[in-house]
C-alpha cells in the first residue's frame, strides 16, 4: 500500500512556465472518490545549500532580500543547479559565486524536500571543509551580505527563529548533531 497512488489523473494542462518552474492543473479524483483540482510546481532546478565549516568551526552565512517573503533573510550560501548537471559541481559554483570561498573537501549531507504537497523541488545539501578565499561573483539579482560567524551562533539563530529558510535550518540542525556525534 506504501507504493500505491491513490489519485487518479484525469487530465493535466501547464498553466504557467519560465526559466525556473512550471505550473500544472491536473483535474483528479482523489483518494475519498471526490472531483478536484491538484495544483503542481515543478522546479526546473535543484535547491542547494552549502554549509560552510572551517577548522574553527566557523560558518559563512548570506544575508539578502526574498522577494517573495518581503523580508531580509540570513541563509547558507544556497542555490540552484539544473538538473542535469552534476549537484556537487553546483554546490561549488554557489559557494564561490556567493563567497569566494573553496573547498576541497565536500560531503552530501542530506536530501529533502521542501514544500512536497504542491512541489516536486529537490533541494541537497553539503558540508564544506578544507577553505580557500578567493574573490566572489555574485549574479545581476544577488545583492548579497557575507557574514562570518561561530557555528553555535548560527545555531543560536535557527533555535531563536532569526534563521528560518528551511534549507539553512536543517543544514545546521544536521551539522550541530554531526558534530555532538563527533563526525565532524
Amino acid at each position: 500500500m506504501e507504493n500505491s497512488n491513490p489519485w487518479v489523473t484525469i487530465d493535466s494542462h501547464k498553466i504557467y512556465e519560465n526559466n525556473w518552474i512550471g505550473l500544472t492543473e491536473h483535474n483528479v479524483i482523489n483518494p475519498s472518490g471526490g472531483k478536484g483540482i491538484y495544483g503542481e510546481v515543478h522546479f526546473k532546478n535543484y535547491a542547494i545549500g552549502i554549509m560552510v565549516l572551517d577548522e574553527d568551526h566557523n560558518t559563512w552565512l548570506v544575508g539578502q532580500y526574498r522577494f517573495p517573503l518581503k523580508a531580509y533573510s540570513w541563509e547558507i550560501p544556497e542555490g540552484g543547479g539544473p538538473l542535469e548537471s552534476d549537484p556537487l559541481e553546483s554546490a561549488q559554483r554557489e559557494l564561490i559565486e556567493e563567497t569566494g570561498l573553496r573547498a576541497s573537501d565536500w560531503i552530501e549531507v542530506q536530501r529533502m524536500h521542501l514544500s512536497n504537497s504542491v512541489s516536486n523541488e529537490l533541494a541537497i545539501i553539503y558540508i564544506a571543509r578544507g577553505l580557500s578565499q578567493g574573490e566572489s561573483a555574485p549574479e545581476e539579482t544577488e545583492q548579497l551580505s557575507i557574514r562570518k560567524l561561530p557555528f553555535d551562533e548560527a545555531y543560536q539563530m535557527v533555535l531563536s527563529g532569526e534563521i528560518t529558510d528551511s534549507i539553512s535550518v536543517a543544514a545546521i540542525l544536521k551539522t550541530k548533531i554531526l558534530i555532538q556525534e563527533g563526525h565532524l
